[in-house]
């Protein structure tokens, strides 16, 4: 029987490739972004394995009605990745912005926390896996970045969460890249890791057996 995953941020860059990634090992996939038209293009090719769930990751209650949607169309969720994140375009702390950075908190931890949320009671039942995508910048220190402290905090709550998944046999795992070469960024990074490069990392750690809990998996670009 196939499996299902939800995935946020699943209309472009690692969530898109996660998806195709997903579908292309016999998964079933609940395609969450904010983007309608792009979402219901990918549910289009990937077809009866597919779901499109447009909604807004910030918050908890479209999050949780997704994934109701989710586990009714395809019976279980086995799987969440809390992918949608966002940046700043300005970086360091007296440069910064402070609309912006409440905008990317509200994405990149609160959208985090609901996914989490939304998710966990699907997850025990299954004894499924947590993925959340983290950042090399949120494993060392960068000046003054409000970003990358952001990043931190998925690594710091992605282990305290791998603890609490563990008393029900869950897995939770971060997936940590450098940068990547995705539309996060407004010129192209062709010698940077590709978002292909972060799905095959997903789905090696939801295909480790089960006595494995893959906490983390820290990629970088080799140049």
């Amino acid at each position: 029987m196939s499996k299902t995953i939800f995935i946020t941020g699943a209309s472009t860059g690692i969530g898109e490739a996660t998806a195709r990634a997903a579908v292309n090992a016999g998964w079933n996939v609940g395609l969450f972004a904010r983007s309608e038209d792009k979402l219901k293009a990918l549910a289009d090719e990937f077809g009866d394995t597919a779901l499109a769930l447009p909604g807004d990751a910030t918050d908890l209650a479209s999050q949780t009605q997704a994934l109701k949607a989710l586990a009714d169309a395809f019976g279980a969720i086995d799987a969440a990745y809390a992918n949608a994140g966002t940046g700043l375009s300005a970086s360091g702390t007296q440069a910064g912005d402070p609309d912006e950075w409440e905008q990317m908190i509200r994405l990149n931890i609160m959208g985090l926390l609901w996914t989490t949320k939304a998710a966990m009671p699907y997850l025990k039942e299954t004894k499924g896996h947590l993925l959340m995508t983290g950042s090399a910048a949120g494993r060392v220190h960068i000046k003054g970045s409000v970003y990358g402290a952001s990043k931190w905090f998925v690594h710091g709550y992605g282990g305290n969460i791998a603890e609490e998944m563990r008393a029900f046999g869950g897995r939770c795992t971060v997936i940590a890249p450098g940068m990547v070469d995705t539309p996060f960024f407004d010129e192209g990074k062709p010698d940077k890791l590709q978002p292909e490069d972060v799905a095959r990392s997903v789905l090696f750690a939801l295909d480790a057996e089960a006595r494995a809990s893959i906490q983390e998996v820290f990629l970088m670009p080799t140049h």
